[in-house]
């Protein structure tokens, strides 16, 4: 019986730097393959993964085992269809030769998710993993930071912001206390490094285009979103103004959020519903068939504007800022009645949602889930 001394390169890096095909077997042809991908870059790791297969594969001969090196690679653009190429490949090896048992070498942690698949397979006597030494000289250094340099990408994400900031730190300096003046420096390069790394700039770079092709379009969203943005910030300004004359203790937090929140939840919760609103007609124009979740979305803003407001108002009867609910101008409610009515208005209003998108609406609630799992 034969042990198989297995080079995997799951990403096709040899095959796409050299034009080679896979599988590679026997020792002649790997060790041609070992000189013509070190002459398409001598900086790849494979050429490390194929000289120790090679090595590994004399050892076992040495010691008079029955031994075969082979390289197999995932030969397709996506993870599945790579995978699914070496398990192919690793099948053709097995029906071709008298094959009992493998060792496994391997580059990288991605390359080592391929040995289950090799376990499925075959016996895997061993996993090795190539580890290549570098040299942490001044001059490997040098290379390092020259090769980084000429990366615009990574200047534009690095070395900006942190120019930017160390140009910052002897005007902070002058103005301000030290401790003041770096905490002022992390928060811009904490704000600098959260920009990049949520892709806001490619957001806000494809912002213009996105509004342009809805004007175009005509859609009515663009419109119902401009109107939620007013009343969204009439809401804030009602909050703010709502607390602005307020005689409060420095320390106290509570009740002016519990104002803030009041007075502006209407507010807000108009301007969503505006918002969905506009989503829902454009749906309704561009489409003959309704999702639920945009028939569901309004009821739910609804509901949960009734039911903050209900426990802010709760909460502010409690501390006396506010008077109790008056019903057709003869029934006063207490705060525990009043926070049952919001509740309960809000359940009503959620449950009538669903029951109008239901009818509607031609998903099922087990396509709706299902879709919700896919996506």
């Amino acid at each position: 019986m034969t042990t198989l001394v297995l080079c995997v390169d799951r990403a096709n890096d040899i095959g796409r730097k050299t034009g080679v095909s896979t599988p590679v077997v026997g020792w002649e042809a790997v060790r041609s393959l070992v000189t013509d991908v070190g002459l398409a870059d001598p900086e790849d790791s494979s050429v490390n993964c194929l000289l120790e297969a090679l090595r590994v594969t004399r050892e076992l001969r040495d010691d008079r085992e029955s031994a075969e090196v082979a390289v197999i690679s995932g030969s397709s653009e996506s993870t599945v269809g790579a995978d699914r190429a070496v398990a192919q490949q690793l099948d053709d090896l097995v029906e071709r030769y008298d094959v009992e048992s493998a060792v496994v070498v391997i580059d990288s942690a991605e390359d080592e998710r391929l040995v289950p698949v090799v376990e499925s397979r075959l016996r895997v006597d061993a996993v090795d993993r190539v580890v290549v030494r570098q040299a942490h000289d001044i001059e490997s250094t040098y290379y390092l930071l020259k090769q980084f340099l000429a990366d615009e990408e990574l200047r534009s994400t690095v070395l900006v912001p942190v120019g930017v900031g160390l140009l910052l730190v002897p005007l902070l300096l002058v103005q301000f206390t030290p401790a003041v003046a770096m905490a002022g420096l992390a928060a811009l390069l904490g704000a600098v490094f959260l920009y990049k790394g949520l892709a806001i700039d490619e957001v806000l770079s494809n912002a213009p285009e996105q509004a342009r092709d809805a004007l175009y379009s005509g859609q009515v969203s663009v419109v119902t979103y401009a109107v939620a943005a007013g009343l969204a910030i009439v809401g804030l300004f009602l909050g703010a103004l709502s607390i602005r004359t307020l005689d409060v203790a420095g320390d106290e937090v509570l009740v002016p959020s519990l104002l803030f929140v009041y007075h502006s939840v209407p507010w807000l919760a108009l301007a969503a519903l505006t918002a969905s609103a506009g989503r829902l007609l454009d749906e309704l124009i561009g489409s003959e068939s309704i999702s639920t979740s945009y028939m569901n979305l309004p009821f739910g803003v609804i509901a949960i504007g009734l039911v903050v407001r209900g426990f802010a108002g709760f909460l502010l009867e409690r501390q006396a800022e506010l008077a109790h609910l008056v019903l057709l101008g003869r029934f006063e409610l207490t705060p525990i009645q009043r926070l049952t009515m919001f509740i309960f208005a809000g359940i009503v209003i959620s449950l009538v949602g669903v029951r109008i998108s239901a009818t509607v609406s031609d998903e099922t609630l087990e396509e709706v889930v299902n879709g919700r799992n896919e996506g």
